[in-house]
């Protein structure tokens, strides 16, 4: 194997975390004012546990009875699929203002780096910002995650980024073409916050939305998550949520790779690689 081509494998995605981070250490008050705000989300959801008190009970023995530990963690998690369809096709919708998108696609950079390249920097940002919802949650207002099972969370967090990922590649494809607007993105997007479990337990919907859930990614990986987190759940007990992710990966990472690079054939087949 040859030690160049993995130095320089290696390379190109740290690039793109390196340029990313210099763009955004040179707005300094961001970072505070993004750390202020996780405060208030933390403390806002706390307070609206003490407003349902024990209405939510009964769903919730899952996982542990909680309610605000179990929006904290999915508000905190859900950040990731925002994240995977977002920065993707921001990414590309800042190439061709810039006018950088064709001098990048013409080098011998392959599109699959290019297009999750893009977007490392904004899942290590958000894994931070995950992590400090979660030491504000258990430090400030007393979450309970003593019994957690990180090592089952951190499986279930990587596998929820690579299913996630294929979504924001396909978003992007759409960006390519389209220019603006983004159908899949935003249909995906308003059925995972509908009936993927973010607010409340699937276990409230209606049968026929249940069925629906099930289609998605982030049901299996805020469950996962939960059940990791607040319950300790090994990772043969993960064994479903786990298989569901895999599955969801295996397809759709192919297909969102293909949709992409048949999305910028046709903009340069079009001419429009570089209009916006």
């Amino acid at each position: 194997m040859d030690l160049s081509n993995i130095a320089l494998a290696y390379r190109k995605p740290m690039a793109f975390v390196k340029k990313s981070f210099i763009s955004a250490t040179s707005y300094k008050l961001s970072f505070v004012m993004e750390l202020f705000s996780i405060v208030l989300s933390v403390a806002t959801f706390f307070f609206m546990s003490k407003l349902f008190g024990a209405a939510f009970i009964p769903y919730l023995k899952p996982y542990g009875g909680d309610y605000f530990s179990f929006v904290l963690i999915g508000v905190a998690f859900f950040d990731y699929l925002g994240i995977a369809q977002g920065s993707m096709a921001s990414t590309i919708r800042g190439g061709q203002l810039m006018g950088t998108l064709e001098a990048l696609l013409v080098t011998q950079t392959e599109i699959p780096t290019i297009v999750i390249s893009s977007s490392l920097y904004s899942f290590i940002w958000t894994s931070i910002r995950v992590f400090a919802y979660l030491v504000v949650g258990s430090l400030v207002f007393n979450m309970n995650i003593q019994s957690a099972n990180y090592g089952g969370a951190i499986l279930i967090l990587i596998l929820t980024i690579v299913a996630f990922s294929s979504i924001g590649i396909i978003s992007a494809s759409f960006i390519m073409v389209l220019k603006r607007g983004d159908p899949f993105s935003w249909v995906f997007g308003s059925l995972s916050l509908l009936v993927g479990g973010l607010y409340y337990p699937i276990s409230v919907l209606p049968p026929w939305l249940q069925k629906i859930s099930y289609l998605l990614p982030i049901t299996y990986a805020l469950e996962g998550m939960r059940l990791a987190l607040l319950k300790g759940y090994s990772i043969a007990q993960l064994s479903n949520n786990i298989l569901a992710l895999l599955v969801f990966a295996a397809i759709m990472l192919p297909i969102s790779i293909l949709c992409f690079k048949y999305a910028v054939k046709k903009a340069k087949i079009d001419g429009t690689l570089t209009q916006y």
